[in-house]
């Protein structure tokens, strides 16, 4: 590609120069005309566009030459001739560019145009997008026709100076009677839910949709198949939840970079009601699909693996995303989000379960061992935690907390014992409290789909629980 600079042109200190200004190396006037087509490229101001063409198909990755453009700037690529394919810069390759399709790349052909797109993706924002779905994109998925949106927002925002939040001081009613008992979870804290599969972690977020006191609901459907996006809106959601909700979905089907692109507008929209005062529940099903995603774009790259295949970078990435939810400002709105983290065979050592333990503010793990014996939800009381509710909660709730984990894992301890008959009442009289208890904590932590339990309720049956096994 080739454009005239006129001699009137200013660089980046405003004085007015021309390429072949007498003195002037070629090298330090290529470097002017470059700096000058970047900035004119971003403000959408090039007369004649520029592009490129590819040259080389690797994969998932796609390889052009002739473009001076930056990591992470959006392309379309003309494939047979009118069909465009968006892509993104992901790498390079000494001149070439590497890119990666966020759409099919059927028809893709030597020498097709790749022509760079100027400026950051605008996404729609705003109230309006309640009761919507929308894909990784920003586009509307449902039959609700165009976005009426108010306002708009981007992918990317500046992070806020941990010295600026504020801090998780109040205690969010999320309906759910064990984990507002036990694991109290505060408004702008991020919490982990892990679990294998099938032991009903997308049932314990839809409850968590309709029932937590929150202004508005961000869902991001991350990776899952396209039979459970739809089941997940129409029958665990249900309209009373959708009604106050925005659903994000970028199905499994979909490209490694519209799943990622999926998660990061989830994590925008938040911020964004965050940022005008609301209090925001942010859902996202799952963080480790994201993270997969992130590491198919990686590997496509040429980025080594390390720990399990994931490659450096995506570890990287992940805090980067988390932190973005949490509290603003004192005074202003909070984002409090429950991300899903998927354990291959019920492992906690997988490496992105271990790693996003790390950066929560607490972890609810759900137990296949309860769940096939028809206990919902399924949460592990000894494996589970909540970092923030020693700041949330007053001495006496702690305490009849930790004593009823206490006497769940005395029971547990012997739980074999007791089952087959070994167990004599009277001979441990710890073990004998921990026996009479055990109905009564299953029945409390056991809760219908369709049932809810505010806050002041659950700590008031939990204090009738514990009452007579604490002194």
């Amino acid at each position: 590609m080739s454009q005239e600079i006129g001699a009137s042109e200013q660089d980046a200190e405003g004085q007015a120069w021309a390429p072949s200004q007498a003195g002037q190396s070629a090298s330090q006037a290529l470097a002017r005309v470059r700096t000058l087509h970047k900035r004119l490229l971003a403000a959408g101001e090039l007369p004649i566009q520029p592009s490129g063409s590819l040259v080389r198909v690797r994969g998932l990755i796609l390889e052009a030459q002739g473009l001076d453009i930056s990591l992470g700037t959006r392309c379309t690529i003309t494939a047979d001739g009118h069909r465009r394919v968006a892509a993104e810069v992901v790498g390079f390759n000494g001149d070439h560019i590497q890119l990666m399709a966020s759409g099919e790349m059927q028809g893709l052909a030597p020498g097709a145009r790749v022509t760079p797109i100027p400026g950051d993706l605008r996404i729609p924002a705003g109230m309006e997008l309640c009761g919507r779905v929308l894909d990784g994109s920003g586009k509307p998925l449902d039959s609700h026709g165009p976005l009426l949106a108010s306002a708009f927002t981007t992918l990317t925002s500046a992070p806020i100076n941990p010295l600026d939040r504020a801090l998780v001081r109040k205690p969010l009613d999320v309906g759910i009677r064990a984990i507002n008992a036990l694991f109290t979870v505060g408004r702008g804290a991020r919490m982990g839910l892990f679990a294998g599969s099938g032991v009903g972690k997308s049932v314990l977020l839809g409850m968590m949709a309709r029932n937590t006191d929150a202004d508005v609901i961000v869902v991001g459907l991350i990776g899952e198949r396209g039979r459970e996006v739809k089941e997940f809106i129409e029958d665990i959601l249900g309209e009373a939840g959708l009604r106050r909700a925005v659903v994000v979905a970028a199905p499994a089907d979909a490209p490694a970079l519209s799943r990622i692109r999926g998660a990061r507008l989830a994590t925008a929209l938040a911020e964004y009601f965050r940022d005008q005062g609301q209090h925001v529940l942010l859902l996202m099903d799952s963080l480790t699909r994201y993270a997969l995603a992130l590491r198919e774009v990686a590997l496509a790259a040429g980025e080594p693996p390390a720990a399990r295949g994931f490659p450096p970078s995506v570890f990287a990435k992940l805090p980067a995303l988390v932190e973005r939810a949490g509290n603003g400002r004192e005074g202003g709105g909070s984002v409090t989000a429950f991300y899903t983290i998927l354990m291959e065979g019920d492992d906690q050592q997988d490496p992105i379960a271990d790693n996003t333990r790390a950066i929560l503010d607490g972890h609810i793990v759900l137990s296949r061992r309860l769940a096939e014996r028809g206990h919902f939800p399924a949460i592990d009381l000894q494996a589970s935690i909540s970092r923030v509710m020693p700041n949330l909660a007053d001495a006496e709730q702690l305490r009849r907390m930790y004593k009823l984990k206490e006497l769940d894992s005395r029971y547990a301890s012997q739980q074999d014992l007791i089952a087959v008959g070994a167990y004599t009442p009277g001979s441990d009289p710890n073990l004998d409290l921990a026996v009479q208890a055990h109905a009564g904590i299953r029945s409390f932590l056991r809760q219908g789909m369709h049932e809810a339990v505010n806050l002041p309720t659950s700590q008031s049956m939990l204090a009738q629980l514990m009452s007579p096994y604490l002194g």
